[in-house]
Protein backbone atom coordinates (compact mmCIF):
# COMPACT_ATOMS: atom_id res chain seq x y z
CA UNK A 1 0.00 0.00 0.00
CA UNK A 2 1.43 3.38 -0.94
CA UNK A 3 1.89 6.16 1.59
CA UNK A 4 0.79 9.71 0.87
CA UNK A 5 2.62 13.02 0.68
CA UNK A 6 0.55 16.22 0.68
CA UNK A 7 -2.52 14.13 0.01
CA UNK A 8 -1.01 12.50 -3.05
CA UNK A 9 -0.08 8.81 -3.20
CA UNK A 10 3.64 8.07 -3.17
CA UNK A 11 4.39 5.36 -5.71
CA UNK A 12 5.96 2.20 -4.32
CA UNK A 13 9.10 0.64 -5.79
CA UNK A 14 6.89 -2.10 -7.18
CA UNK A 15 4.64 0.46 -8.84
CA UNK A 16 7.57 2.37 -10.31
CA UNK A 17 9.01 -0.81 -11.81
CA UNK A 18 5.59 -1.82 -13.17
CA UNK A 19 5.31 1.52 -14.96
CA UNK A 20 8.89 1.39 -16.24
CA UNK A 21 9.42 -1.91 -18.00
CA UNK A 22 12.84 -0.90 -19.33
CA UNK A 23 14.09 -0.09 -15.82
CA UNK A 24 12.78 -3.41 -14.50
CA UNK A 25 14.45 -5.22 -17.40
CA UNK A 26 17.72 -3.39 -16.75
CA UNK A 27 17.71 -4.43 -13.09
CA UNK A 28 16.95 -8.03 -14.03
CA UNK A 29 19.85 -8.06 -16.50
CA UNK A 30 22.24 -6.57 -13.94
CA UNK A 31 21.28 -9.19 -11.33
CA UNK A 32 21.52 -12.06 -13.83
CA UNK A 33 24.87 -10.93 -15.21
CA UNK A 34 26.32 -10.38 -11.75
CA UNK A 35 25.56 -14.07 -11.05
CA UNK A 36 26.67 -15.46 -14.40
CA UNK A 37 29.75 -13.21 -14.75
CA UNK A 38 31.10 -12.16 -11.32
CA UNK A 39 33.47 -9.61 -12.87
CA UNK A 40 30.49 -7.73 -14.33
CA UNK A 41 29.97 -5.74 -11.12
CA UNK A 42 33.59 -4.65 -10.83
CA UNK A 43 34.05 -0.89 -10.67
CA UNK A 44 36.14 -0.81 -13.84
CA UNK A 45 33.61 -2.82 -15.83
CA UNK A 46 30.69 -0.67 -14.69
CA UNK A 47 32.63 2.43 -15.75
CA UNK A 48 33.23 0.75 -19.11
CA UNK A 49 29.49 0.19 -19.45
CA UNK A 50 28.87 3.89 -18.79
CA UNK A 51 31.48 4.94 -21.34
CA UNK A 52 30.09 2.50 -23.91
CA UNK A 53 26.58 3.88 -23.33
CA UNK A 54 27.63 7.53 -23.59
CA UNK A 55 27.81 7.95 -27.37
CA UNK A 56 24.53 6.13 -28.04
CA UNK A 57 22.86 7.92 -25.13
CA UNK A 58 23.75 11.40 -26.41
CA UNK A 59 22.59 10.43 -29.91
CA UNK A 60 19.40 9.02 -28.40
CA UNK A 61 18.71 12.18 -26.39
CA UNK A 62 18.70 14.13 -29.64
CA UNK A 63 16.50 11.49 -31.25
CA UNK A 64 14.09 11.76 -28.30
CA UNK A 65 13.19 15.31 -29.35
CA UNK A 66 12.43 14.12 -32.87
CA UNK A 67 10.45 11.03 -31.87
CA UNK A 68 8.43 12.89 -29.22
CA UNK A 69 7.41 15.37 -31.94
CA UNK A 70 6.26 12.53 -34.17
CA UNK A 71 9.26 12.43 -36.51
CA UNK A 72 12.27 10.21 -37.11
CA UNK A 73 15.93 10.99 -37.74
CA UNK A 74 17.90 8.30 -39.55
CA UNK A 75 20.88 10.57 -40.19
CA UNK A 76 22.32 10.99 -36.68
CA UNK A 77 25.10 8.41 -37.12
CA UNK A 78 26.32 9.96 -40.36
CA UNK A 79 25.98 13.50 -38.99
CA UNK A 80 28.03 12.45 -35.96
CA UNK A 81 30.79 11.14 -38.24
CA UNK A 82 30.69 14.23 -40.49
CA UNK A 83 30.81 16.65 -37.54
CA UNK A 84 33.79 14.88 -35.98
CA UNK A 85 35.58 14.72 -39.33
CA UNK A 86 35.01 18.41 -40.11
CA UNK A 87 36.24 19.34 -36.63
CA UNK A 88 39.35 17.17 -37.00
CA UNK A 89 40.05 18.45 -40.54
CA UNK A 90 39.65 22.06 -39.39
CA UNK A 91 42.42 21.51 -36.86
CA UNK A 92 44.76 19.16 -38.74
CA UNK A 93 44.48 20.65 -42.26
CA UNK A 94 43.06 24.17 -41.91
CA UNK A 95 45.17 24.97 -38.85
CA UNK A 96 42.34 26.27 -36.65
CA UNK A 97 42.89 26.26 -32.87
CA UNK A 98 41.40 23.20 -31.15
CA UNK A 99 38.44 24.98 -29.45
CA UNK A 100 37.50 26.75 -32.69
CA UNK A 101 37.75 23.47 -34.64
CA UNK A 102 35.46 21.88 -32.04
CA UNK A 103 32.96 24.71 -32.53
CA UNK A 104 33.09 24.26 -36.32
CA UNK A 105 32.33 20.57 -35.87
CA UNK A 106 29.35 21.32 -33.62
CA UNK A 107 28.02 23.91 -36.07
CA UNK A 108 28.27 21.30 -38.82
CA UNK A 109 25.85 19.12 -36.89
CA UNK A 110 23.45 22.02 -36.34
CA UNK A 111 23.50 22.91 -40.06
CA UNK A 112 22.80 19.29 -41.03
CA UNK A 113 19.91 19.24 -38.56
CA UNK A 114 18.53 22.51 -39.93
CA UNK A 115 18.63 21.10 -43.47
CA UNK A 116 16.60 18.12 -42.23
CA UNK A 117 14.19 20.51 -40.54
CA UNK A 118 13.74 22.64 -43.65
CA UNK A 119 13.07 19.58 -45.82
CA UNK A 120 10.51 18.23 -43.34
CA UNK A 121 8.81 21.45 -42.21
CA UNK A 122 8.91 23.56 -45.37
CA UNK A 123 9.58 21.01 -48.12
CA UNK A 124 6.95 18.71 -46.57
CA UNK A 125 9.07 15.65 -47.22
CA UNK A 126 8.36 12.67 -44.97
CA UNK A 127 10.91 12.68 -42.16
CA UNK A 128 11.95 9.14 -43.11
CA UNK A 129 12.88 10.22 -46.65
CA UNK A 130 14.50 13.53 -45.71
CA UNK A 131 16.74 12.05 -43.03
CA UNK A 132 17.52 8.97 -45.11
CA UNK A 133 18.81 11.33 -47.80
CA UNK A 134 20.88 13.20 -45.21
CA UNK A 135 22.28 9.87 -43.98
CA UNK A 136 23.72 9.30 -47.45
CA UNK A 137 24.81 12.91 -48.04
CA UNK A 138 26.55 13.26 -44.68
CA UNK A 139 28.36 9.93 -45.04
CA UNK A 140 29.46 10.88 -48.54
CA UNK A 141 30.73 14.28 -47.39
CA UNK A 142 32.63 12.56 -44.58
CA UNK A 143 34.42 10.44 -47.18
CA UNK A 144 35.09 13.49 -49.37
CA UNK A 145 36.59 15.51 -46.50
CA UNK A 146 38.66 12.60 -45.19
CA UNK A 147 39.60 11.11 -48.57
CA UNK A 148 38.83 7.79 -46.94
CA UNK A 149 41.48 8.06 -44.21
CA UNK A 150 41.20 8.74 -40.46
CA UNK A 151 42.17 12.22 -39.28
CA UNK A 152 43.79 13.01 -35.95
CA UNK A 153 41.60 15.00 -33.57
CA UNK A 154 42.69 18.15 -31.71
CA UNK A 155 43.57 17.88 -28.03
CA UNK A 156 40.29 19.42 -26.91
CA UNK A 157 38.38 16.58 -28.60
CA UNK A 158 40.77 14.02 -27.15
CA UNK A 159 40.00 15.49 -23.73
CA UNK A 160 36.34 14.51 -24.20
CA UNK A 161 37.40 10.88 -24.44
CA UNK A 162 39.75 10.98 -21.45
CA UNK A 163 39.31 10.47 -17.70
CA UNK A 164 39.09 13.43 -15.35
CA UNK A 165 39.91 11.04 -12.51
CA UNK A 166 40.32 7.24 -12.46
CA UNK A 167 36.62 7.01 -11.53
CA UNK A 168 35.17 9.84 -13.62
CA UNK A 169 35.45 9.35 -17.41
CA UNK A 170 34.61 12.46 -19.41
CA UNK A 171 32.16 10.57 -21.73
CA UNK A 172 30.14 9.58 -18.67
CA UNK A 173 30.09 13.16 -17.40
CA UNK A 174 29.04 14.51 -20.81
CA UNK A 175 26.27 11.91 -20.99
CA UNK A 176 24.90 13.03 -17.62
CA UNK A 177 25.09 16.70 -18.60
CA UNK A 178 23.13 16.11 -21.80
CA UNK A 179 20.68 13.93 -19.90
CA UNK A 180 19.98 16.96 -17.70
CA UNK A 181 19.69 19.26 -20.71
CA UNK A 182 17.24 16.90 -22.42
CA UNK A 183 15.07 16.61 -19.32
CA UNK A 184 15.06 20.38 -18.88
CA UNK A 185 14.14 21.08 -22.52
CA UNK A 186 11.32 18.54 -22.53
CA UNK A 187 9.77 19.48 -19.20
CA UNK A 188 10.62 23.13 -18.62
CA UNK A 189 10.64 24.94 -21.96
CA UNK A 190 8.06 26.10 -24.47
CA UNK A 191 9.75 24.11 -27.22
CA UNK A 192 9.56 20.94 -25.11
CA UNK A 193 5.83 21.37 -24.55
CA UNK A 194 5.40 22.13 -28.25
CA UNK A 195 7.19 18.86 -29.12
CA UNK A 196 4.66 16.85 -27.12
CA UNK A 197 1.77 18.81 -28.62
CA UNK A 198 2.98 18.35 -32.19
CA UNK A 199 3.62 14.65 -31.63
CA UNK A 200 0.22 14.18 -30.04
CA UNK A 201 -1.77 16.00 -32.73
CA UNK A 202 0.03 18.33 -35.11
CA UNK A 203 -3.09 19.96 -36.52
CA UNK A 204 -4.47 20.66 -33.04
CA UNK A 205 -1.07 22.10 -32.05
CA UNK A 206 -1.13 24.39 -35.09
CA UNK A 207 -4.67 25.57 -34.36
CA UNK A 208 -3.72 26.30 -30.76
CA UNK A 209 -1.15 28.84 -31.98
CA UNK A 210 2.07 26.79 -32.10
CA UNK A 211 4.29 27.57 -35.08
CA UNK A 212 4.79 23.91 -35.94
CA UNK A 213 7.24 24.56 -38.77
CA UNK A 214 9.56 26.67 -36.63
CA UNK A 215 9.40 24.13 -33.80
CA UNK A 216 10.37 21.35 -36.21
CA UNK A 217 13.44 23.39 -37.14
CA UNK A 218 14.31 23.54 -33.43
CA UNK A 219 13.76 19.80 -33.06
CA UNK A 220 16.03 18.77 -35.93
CA UNK A 221 18.66 21.39 -35.07
CA UNK A 222 18.85 19.95 -31.55
CA UNK A 223 19.12 16.45 -32.99
CA UNK A 224 21.99 17.58 -35.23
CA UNK A 225 23.76 19.30 -32.33
CA UNK A 226 23.48 16.25 -30.09
CA UNK A 227 24.72 14.05 -32.95
CA UNK A 228 27.76 16.32 -33.33
CA UNK A 229 28.52 16.04 -29.61
CA UNK A 230 28.22 12.25 -29.82
CA UNK A 231 30.60 12.26 -32.80
CA UNK A 232 33.13 14.28 -30.81
CA UNK A 233 32.84 11.83 -27.91
CA UNK A 234 33.48 8.89 -30.21
CA UNK A 235 36.41 10.62 -31.91
CA UNK A 236 37.83 11.56 -28.53
CA UNK A 237 37.74 7.96 -27.37
CA UNK A 238 39.48 6.78 -30.54
CA UNK A 239 41.84 9.82 -30.81
CA UNK A 240 40.85 10.13 -34.47
CA UNK A 241 37.84 10.84 -36.67
CA UNK A 242 37.17 7.98 -39.06
CA UNK A 243 35.15 8.07 -42.29
CA UNK A 244 33.20 4.98 -41.24
CA UNK A 245 32.65 6.06 -37.63
CA UNK A 246 29.20 5.61 -36.06
CA UNK A 247 27.87 3.38 -38.86
CA UNK A 248 24.55 1.95 -37.69
CA UNK A 249 24.45 4.08 -34.55
CA UNK A 250 21.21 5.71 -35.68
CA UNK A 251 19.47 2.37 -35.19
CA UNK A 252 20.88 2.02 -31.67
CA UNK A 253 19.74 5.56 -30.87
CA UNK A 254 16.20 4.91 -32.05
CA UNK A 255 16.17 1.56 -30.23
CA UNK A 256 17.26 3.24 -26.98
CA UNK A 257 14.45 5.79 -27.25
CA UNK A 258 11.83 3.13 -27.98
CA UNK A 259 13.09 0.74 -25.30
CA UNK A 260 12.85 3.68 -22.90
CA UNK A 261 9.10 3.88 -23.49
CA UNK A 262 8.74 6.49 -26.24
CA UNK A 263 6.10 6.00 -28.90
CA UNK A 264 7.12 6.11 -32.55
CA UNK A 265 3.77 7.74 -33.28
CA UNK A 266 4.85 10.74 -31.18
CA UNK A 267 3.70 12.55 -28.07
CA UNK A 268 5.33 10.18 -25.56
CA UNK A 269 8.91 10.02 -24.33
CA UNK A 270 11.19 11.07 -21.47
CA UNK A 271 14.88 11.70 -20.96
CA UNK A 272 14.95 9.19 -18.11
CA UNK A 273 13.51 6.45 -20.29
CA UNK A 274 16.01 7.15 -23.05
CA UNK A 275 18.91 6.96 -20.59
CA UNK A 276 17.64 3.61 -19.31
CA UNK A 277 17.23 2.38 -22.89
CA UNK A 278 20.83 3.29 -23.73
CA UNK A 279 22.04 1.56 -20.57
CA UNK A 280 20.02 -1.55 -21.46
CA UNK A 281 21.84 -1.82 -24.80
CA UNK A 282 25.25 -1.16 -23.21
CA UNK A 283 24.71 -3.64 -20.38
CA UNK A 284 23.45 -6.26 -22.81
CA UNK A 285 26.47 -5.91 -25.12
CA UNK A 286 28.93 -5.84 -22.24
CA UNK A 287 27.30 -8.82 -20.57
CA UNK A 288 27.32 -10.90 -23.73
CA UNK A 289 31.02 -10.13 -24.15
CA UNK A 290 31.62 -11.13 -20.54
CA UNK A 291 29.86 -14.43 -21.24
CA UNK A 292 31.96 -14.85 -24.42
CA UNK A 293 28.92 -15.07 -26.67
CA UNK A 294 29.79 -15.03 -30.38
CA UNK A 295 29.45 -11.54 -31.97
CA UNK A 296 27.21 -13.14 -34.61
CA UNK A 297 24.76 -14.34 -31.97
CA UNK A 298 24.99 -11.03 -30.11
CA UNK A 299 23.22 -9.29 -32.99
CA UNK A 300 20.44 -11.89 -32.85
CA UNK A 301 20.03 -11.48 -29.08
CA UNK A 302 20.06 -7.68 -29.16
CA UNK A 303 17.51 -7.54 -31.99
CA UNK A 304 15.26 -9.97 -30.14
CA UNK A 305 15.48 -7.95 -26.93
CA UNK A 306 14.55 -4.75 -28.77
CA UNK A 307 11.53 -6.42 -30.37
CA UNK A 308 10.48 -7.96 -27.04
CA UNK A 309 10.83 -4.65 -25.19
CA UNK A 310 8.62 -2.84 -27.70
CA UNK A 311 6.07 -5.68 -27.69
CA UNK A 312 5.84 -5.75 -23.89
CA UNK A 313 5.52 -1.98 -23.71
CA UNK A 314 2.75 -2.04 -26.31
CA UNK A 315 0.88 -4.74 -24.39
CA UNK A 316 1.31 -2.84 -21.14
CA UNK A 317 -0.13 0.35 -22.63
CA UNK A 318 -3.11 -1.54 -24.08
CA UNK A 319 -3.78 -3.19 -20.72
CA UNK A 320 -3.68 0.14 -18.91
Amino acid sequence: MSSTVDGRPTPSVRGVLADNGALAGLLVMVVALSILAPSFLSTQNLLNVGVQAAVVAVLAFGSTFVIVSGGIDLSVGSVAALSAMVGAWSSAEAGLPGPLALLVGLLTGVVAGLVNGVLVAYGRLPAFIATLAMLSVARGLTLVVSQGSPTETPDVVGFLGSNLTPYLPMPLLVMLVFFGITGFVLSRTYSGRAMYAIGGNEEAARLSGIDTRRQKLVVYALSGLFAAVAGMLLAGRLSSAGPQAAVGYELDAIAAVVIGGASLSGGVGRATGTLVGALVLAVLRNGLNQLQVSPFWQQVVIGSVIALAVLLDTLRRRTR
